[in-house]
């Protein structure tokens, strides 16, 4: 048996495969700790370069999107999570 036998390659998150969001999934998951808050950062200047071309309906559009976020977040405190 070889080293590069498939059989003893780690198993890869086919989710690391998409090019840009696999590559931000990685860092998450293998980089430094402070790579979340450089994530945060690219989405919110997004958000503002989106109000900046769009106007209010980006806005709008961002804050529907984070419904189901805001409701899962709140049923989890509710239960005590």
């Amino acid at each position: 048996m070889s080293v590069s036998d498939a059989s003893l390659q780690p198993r890869r998150n086919p989710l690391y495969a998409i090019p840009v969001f696999g590559w931000v999934a990685r860092d998450l998951k293998e980089g430094p700790a402070d790579t979340i808050y450089y994530l945060l950062v690219i989405l919110l200047t997004l958000l503002v370069l989106a109000v900046m071309q769009w106007g209010i309906v980006a806005l709008s559009m961002a804050a529907l999107a984070m419904v189901p976020v805001i409701m899962v977040t709140l049923i989890l405190i509710t239960v005590g999570k």
